[in-house]
């Protein structure tokens, strides 16, 4: 049966459709442009937005399974793109995060919460990924470490458990085409936990030069995020830093191996696999 994939042109989505085609599956992308989505042949590509419910009612016309990655600022248009969705397929597997999962109520945890409340409601097979940093933020230092290899923000001693994008892909293809995972709220890890400093050091490491992190004011780093982030999630990021502080590390989850039988991959192997992104311009 076909899975549509929502969001495959962004760094999850984009590895599901492509597990999905390497399984043999037939897959259908939703795309704004689809001319410019860039996906491997075998992959259909259909027009549409989450904010035209009539373009996703024709993107799920014969469609078994959804993945949903939620492209949106805000959870108010979560209840219909849900509904509508239930109305067309029978199992969806949604990339929410690690900040659904407690009493936080900044920008990131309630938008997160107010689509899988939404999902909830519904009678589709949901199966909700949770993961609690992606290792792809860390591009966001891309541009400092091509120019000097200095990465400079606040909070540098705070541990994250980076997850490459793969690995939630394949535990999204895994929730997509077998049972048992319907209700399943999974919270994933990625290897080991790293504090921000580390991380630089491991970039450094791998992709052989020298990397260091700096330390910051808040002020400073925020307006660095405020580049690429809205003010609110840019916010949220910082304070949740804050509350972390001084924390010990979260023990990594075994999610990934337990629902795809593949350990997790490092960090190291995530540096490696997108060392071309951190490496300066030749001259």
């Amino acid at each position: 049966m076909t899975s549509l994939v929502i969001g495959a042109t962004g760094n999850v989505g984009r590895q599901v459709a492509v597990q999905l085609a390497g399984r043999g599956l037939p897959v259908r992308a939703l795309a704004r442009r689809p001319e410019k989505a860039d996906l491997p042949s075998g992959i259909e590509v259909v027009p549409g937005d989450l904010s035209d419910l009539d373009s996703l009612r024709a993107a799920l016309r014969g469609v078994d399974s959804v993945f949903l990655m939620w492209p949106l600022i805000s959870g108010d248009p979560a209840e219909a793109i849900a509904d509508t969705v239930a109305a067309g397929a029978r199992r969806l597997v949604l990339l929410s995060s690690a900040a659904a999962r407690g009493d936080s109520h900044d920008a990131i945890s309630q938008v997160h919460r107010a689509v899988e409340e939404a999902i909830e409601r519904t009678s589709l097979e949901w199966t909700f990924l949770q993961p609690h940093g992606f290792a792809t933020n860390t591009l966001g230092w891309a541009s400092q470490i091509r120019e000097d290899g200095v990465v400079r923000g606040a909070y540098g001693s705070v541990y994250s458990t980076l997850i490459h994008e793969a690995d939630m892909a394949a535990v999204a293809v895994t929730a997509l085409t077998s049972e048992g995972h319907a209700g399943a709220k999974y919270d994933l890890t990625g290897a080991a936990a790293l504090t921000q400093v580390e991380q630089v050091r491991v970039i450094g490491e791998v992709i052989g030069r020298e990397t260091r992190w700096e330390e910051v004011p808040r002020e400073v780093a925020r307006e660095l995020l405020l580049r690429r982030i809205p003010a609110k999630y840019a916010d949220a990021m910082l304070d949740a830093f804050a509350r972390l502080a001084g924390r010990e590390p979260d023990r990594p989850t075994t999610t990934v191996e337990d629902v795809t039988g593949v350990p997790a991959r490092t960090f190291a192997q995530w540096v490696a696999d997108h060392a071309a992104e951190f490496a300066p311009a030749e001259r």
